[in-house]
C-alpha cells in the first residue's frame, strides 16, 4: 500500500513537471478546449435551425474572430495606458499610504513606514491587474494557434461518438457515461461565462457612470476573475477601488467598492446558485490552493483557469465510485450524483 502511494506521488510529481515545461503549448491548447466548450452548443442551437454543419462552424468562427478583433481595439489602447499611466499612480498610492500613517501616528497608532510597505503596499494590487492581462495577452498573441484548435475541436466533436464505438466496439454504457460527465463540464463552463460576462458588463457600467478612467478594463478583469468563485471577486475590485481613491475621492472609492459588492451578491449569491446546480462547488480552501498551483504550473493564465480545470476534475472524480471521496473533498460538502440524477446513468 505505501508503495502504491508513494509511486502514485511520483507519477503526479513527473506530470506536473512536465505540465509546467510544456506550459507555452499547453496554455493555448486549454484556453482553444474550453473555448470549444462554450461555444460547442451555439453549434447545436445553428444546427436545430436547419443551417449546415459547415455553415454553422463558420458562423461561429467568424463570430469569435470579430469579438476578439474588437476586444483587442478596445482593452488594448486602454491596457496600453494604464501601464504607462501606471508609475504615476503607484507615487500616488504611496503619498496617499504615507498620509494615512501620519494620520494613524497622529492619534497614538505608530508603525513603521517600512514594515507597511513592504506588507501593506497597495501600489502591488495595481501592478497585478498588469500582470494578469500581459500574461493573457502573451498567450494571445499565438490568436491563430488557438483559433484554429477550437476549429477543429468543434468539427471533430459530432463524429467522437462513432469513432468511439468503431475503436471499441459498442462501449454503449460508457459512452453515455462520459457524455454525462462531458455535459456537467459544458454546462458548467456555459453558466459560468454568461453570468461573468454579466458580472463584467454591470461593473462596467457602474464604473462608467462613476466616470472612472479605464472603465472597460476593469469590466474585463471583472469577467475574467469571475470564473475565481470567492477571491476572484475580491482580487478584481481591488485596482478598481484604488484608482477611484486615486482620481475620484473616499465616497468614490466607496461607491465603486458598493458596486462591486452588489454586483457579486446577486450573481454569485442569488442567479449562480439557481442555475449551476448542486455538486459543482469548491471548498473556499481549494480555490485559493488551486488558484496557487494552477498559478504556479501555467502562469498567469493558469491562474484564470484555475476553477475550471479542478471542477472539470471534480466532475470526472465524481462521476466513479472510487474516486467519489477525493471529489467530497474538494467540494463544498453538496456533492449531488449529476449523472444518475440528469441522465440516469450509474458509474
Amino acid at each position: 500500500m505505501g508503495g502504491g502511494v508513494l509511486i502514485g506521488l511520483a507519477a503526479f510529481v513527473i506530470v506536473v513537471a512536465g505540465m509546467q515545461a510544456a506550459a507555452p503549448i499547453l496554455v493555448p491548447f486549454l484556453l482553444a478546449v474550453f473555448i470549444a466548450i462554450v461555444l460547442a452548443p451555439v453549434i447545436s442551437g445553428l444546427q436545430r435551425w436547419r443551417i449546415p454543419p459547415v455553415a454553422s462552424l463558420v458562423i461561429v468562427i467568424l463570430g469569435l474572430v470579430l469579438i476578439g478583433l474588437l476586444l483587442a481595439a478596445l482593452v488594448g489602447s486602454s491596457f496600453d495606458e494604464f501601464s504607462r499611466s501606471l508609475p504615476l499612480y503607484k507615487a500616488r498610492l504611496h503619498a496617499l499610504m504615507s498620509d494615512s500613517l501620519t494620520w494613524l501616528s497622529g492619534h497614538g497608532v505608530a508603525i513603521s513606514r517600512q514594515v507597511a510597505m513592504d506588507y501593506l503596499d497597495p501600489a502591488q494590487a495595481m501592478g497585478l491587474v498588469t500582470r494578469i492581462l500581459g500574461g493573457l495577452s502573451g498567450v494571445l498573441t499565438n490568436g491563430l494557434l488557438i483559433l484554429l484548435t477550437v476549429a477543429f475541436i468543434l468539427a471533430e466533436a459530432s463524429g467522437l461518438p462513432e469513432k468511439l464505438r468503431a475503436a471499441f466496439g459498442e462501449p454503449e454504457t460508457s459512452l453515455a457515461h462520459a457524455a454525462a460527465v462531458a455535459d456537467n463540464i459544458n454546462r458548467y463552463m456555459v453558466i459560468k461565462t454568461v453570468f461573468s460576462l454579466l458580472t463584467g458588463v454591470m461593473i462596467a457600467v457602474w464604473l462608467w457612470a462613476m466616470g472612472l478612467d479605464f472603465w472597460l478594463l476593469w469590466g474585463v478583469l471583472a469577467f475574467l476573475l469571475n470564473f475565481v468563485p470567492n477571491i476572484g471577486s475580491i482580487i478584481a475590485a481591488v485596482p478598481a477601488v484604488l484608482l477611484a481613491l486615486i482620481q475620484l475621492s473616499v465616497t468614490g472609492a466607496a461607491l465603486a467598492a458598493c458596486g462591486f459588492l452588489a454586483v457579486n451578491v446577486l450573481i454569485g449569491t442569488f442567479l449562480e446558485p439557481r442555475f449551476m446546480g448542486r455538486g459543482l462547488g469548491l471548498s473556499t480552501l481549494v480555490v485559493f490552493l488551486s488558484l496557487i498551483f494552477w498559478g504556479w504550473v501555467l502562469g498567469p493564465v493558469g491562474m484564470l483557469l484555475s476553477v475550471p480545470l479542478t471542477i472539470t476534475a471534480k466532475i470526472i472524480l465524481a462521476s466513479n465510485d472510487r474516486t467519489r471521496w477525493l471529489a467530497v473533498m474538494l467540494g463544498d460538502g453538496k456533492i449531488a450524483d449529476e449523472t444518475e440524477e440528469d441522465d440516469g446513468v450509474t458509474p
